[in-house]
């Protein structure tokens, strides 16, 4: 019914787009369904149902929907008139269309970013794997260790679900779609690791919808040159509440805002090396072994400071483990009562 309910909602907001021109009027013919997706997720209660739909309704779905009211963002920008399926599936899947894809996948291949192999994606399937019964004797493990294996399963569940779901999306829609991650853990730079290669697709939505309109104003302030620091600081700062909201549909649990507290620390320290970079100028960098090690460990220790430990307050484990074993009964009880049911038929006949 939830879903049901958003994909009505996005066919008269579908409808709108033809009927309203952009702008102010438009916006407020959208404001009532995206004020609807932030209350739907809250009839779902299970973390794999609750988890993806808030992610797609509350997060994706809203911030498009913002940006097509005003003519802008995926749902306006690709060549139209878009079809219905077309507008849901750009609505709500964390996917974007290459406008040339001929072009776009050499381009990646030169860059050596483009979409991984079936190696790439067997061998993380096969660290989970490994991992994994590490994780079950977690009450006699170190908790940072605890930690540091929950931020692995993190990433490779993310990378896997939205693997999963783009190649859904290019199978029923044809057409090549842009990778979602690219390989995190080599990032040399904040920069690059929050700009260039983690969750691409919500970096690309809050470009727009954020650090644009508050670059835009800032430069009438501050001017050019340092205009991009605010609509950083603000980016994070709208991503940790963001967030903080997904974590309370699939927690149902009081924010602490330390999830808010990491976001806005990692904003600001972009912002600082923005700084650097831009004072000398590209003359000056540390080595690339340097960087990399860096970065990484500042995103780990973070991680693991603020992060981490909000996802062990929102029991997601605890709730997908449970899920997950109830599915699995749910499925042997079937299975059981249809060869009881064989049975019985073998035994009247």
């Amino acid at each position: 019914m939830v879903w049901v309910s958003a994909v009505l909602s996005l066919w008269y907001c579908h409808m709108v787009g033809k009927i309203i021109s952009k702008g102010a009027i438009r916006f407020f013919a959208i404001l009532p369904v995206i004020l609807f997706f932030f209350f739907l997720p809250l009839n779902l209660f299970t973390i794999w149902l609750g988890g993806p739909t808030s992610f797609f309704l509350a997060w994706l779905a809203n911030f498009k929907l913002l940006l097509f009211a005003f003519g802008q963002g995926p749902l306006s920008t690709y060549p139209l008139p878009l079809s219905f399926p077309y507008f849901v599936s750009l609505a709500c899947l964390p996917i974007k269309f290459q406008h040339n894809p001929q072009k776009s996948v050499g381009a990646q291949r030169s860059k050596g970013n483009g979409h991984k192999s079936p190696v790439n994606y067997g061998l993380k399937i096969i660290v989970l794997a490994i991992t994994a019964p590490i994780y079950l004797q977690k009450d006699q493990i170190h908790p940072k260790i605890v930690l540091v294996l929950y931020c692995v399963y993190l990433y490779i569940g993310l990378e896997l679900v939205l693997a999963v779901v783009a190649s859904f999306a290019r199978v029923y829609l044809r057409l090549e779609l842009e990778p979602q991650f690219h390989e995190p853990y080599l990032a040399t730079s904040l920069q690059d690791f929050w700009g260039r290669r983690w969750n691409l697709m919500v970096s690309s939505i809050l470009h727009p919808t954020v650090y644009n309109p508050v670059k835009s104003i800032s430069s009438r302030l501050i001017g050019r040159k340092w205009a991009a620091l605010p609509g950083v600081v603000a980016s994070f700062l709208v991503s940790g509440i963001m967030h903080e909201l997904i974590f309370y549909y699939i927690g149902r649990k009081q924010p602490t805002w330390e999830l808010t507290c990491f976001f806005v620390l990692h904003g600001i320290s972009l912002a600082i090396e923005i700084v650097i970079k831009k004072s000398f100028n590209g003359k000056w960098r540390l080595p690339a072994v340097v960087s990399w090690l860096l970065a990484l460990a500042f995103v780990v220790v973070t991680a693991l400071w603020l992060f981490m430990p909000q996802v062990l307050y929102a029991e997601f484990d605890v709730k997908a483990r449970r899920e997950f074993i109830a599915f699995i009964n749910f499925v042997k009880d079937i299975a059981a009562d249809s060869r009881f049911k064989s049975f019985i038929t073998l035994t009247k006949a």
